[in-house]
């Protein structure tokens, strides 16, 4: 049986229809209209695809000094598989819109948690419609299962870390936000605009094509390999604003074998909350 980790595409996809190990979670969201997944998953989705709310499941409480999307508690979200029927066994695979923007986020978690076989769509919903394959409308609930899993701490890099990294030079931080938020230039989510000191910029979406799939292989390790010409052999920081679309990167930087990789689960939204923080932006406005 073969088992799927980072990307899988809809034909492979399609042939496990069948299999009762196969888990498939929707994960579509809008960071400005919340509601809007849940209520497209029920018009259509992958048969037998559950769905996950990025707010209500795939985060926790949120305080002053968490960022807009931190995790939820440990037994919470081992709670959340286990209602969703996922164990040690099951091949899982989430999917979003397109991108895997925010599958990439549940992926990530499921990884943290030590469930290795889990895997994004590629192309997502969009493109599993466009292969013309079977959809279901309505919710879905599966048989619960007993999920086993504790955090991988190597994963993630915490604010208190953080601290620390931007002065060491054996790390690079990766910021993989749109070039204007990255200089500052923009902010369509966050009180303060800018980056954190040292990153470099490589924005989530130039992993994909026009259509929204992920590029070649070889094309994605050249863009890598440029973006960390003389910084191979160093341990990389991913962020973004709320730990979830940096989750993309990190599920790229596995496919194409870049490792060491930690994931700054606050992100920018985390980061300034404090605002003894330094930051870096071009605005000079």
């Amino acid at each position: 049986m073969e088992t799927f980790t980072t990307f899988i595409d809809p034909d492979e996809l399609a042939k496990l229809l069948d299999q009762k190990y196969l888990v498939i979670v929707d994960c579509r969201f809008d960071l400005l209209n919340p509601n809007w997944g849940h209520v497209d998953y029920l018009k259509n989705h992958i048969p037998n695809a559950i769905y996950a709310d990025l707010d209500k499941d795939l985060s926790g409480k949120i305080t002053e000094a968490t960022g807009r999307h931190p995790l939820p508690e440990p037994d919470k979200f081992i709670e959340t598989c286990s209602k969703w029927g996922i164990d040690e066994h099951k091949q899982v695979v989430v999917y979003d819109t397109t991108s895997g923007s925010f599958a990439s986020r549940l992926w990530w978690m499921l990884k943290y948690f030590g469930h290795q076989k889990v895997a994004i769509l590629d192309g997502g919903f969009s493109s599993w419609q466009e292969c013309g394959f079977p959809q279901e409308s309505g919710q879905v609930h599966h048989q619960p299962s007993k999920f086993i899993g504790s955090p991988d701490p190597e994963l993630m890099r915490t604010t208190s870390q953080m601290e620390m990294i931007i002065y060491k030079p054996d790390y690079t931080i990766i910021d993989v936000r749109s070039r204007e938020r990255y200089l500052g230039l923009e902010e369509p989510f966050d009180k303060v605009a800018g980056r954190i000191p040292n990153a470099i910029n490589f924005f989530h979406q130039n992993n994909l094509d026009v259509n929204g799939k992920l590029l070649p292989f070889e094309e994605l390790k050249e863009k890598y390999n440029d973006l960390l010409e003389g910084k191979n052999d160093t341990s990389k920081v991913l962020y973004c604003g709320s730990g979830v679309t940096s989750c993309l990167n990190f599920a790229v930087m596995q496919h194409i074998g870049i490792k060491p990789v930690h994931l700054y689960l606050g992100s920018w939204s985390e980061w300034i909350t404090n605002p003894n923080h330094p930051i870096i932006s071009e605005n000079i406005s």
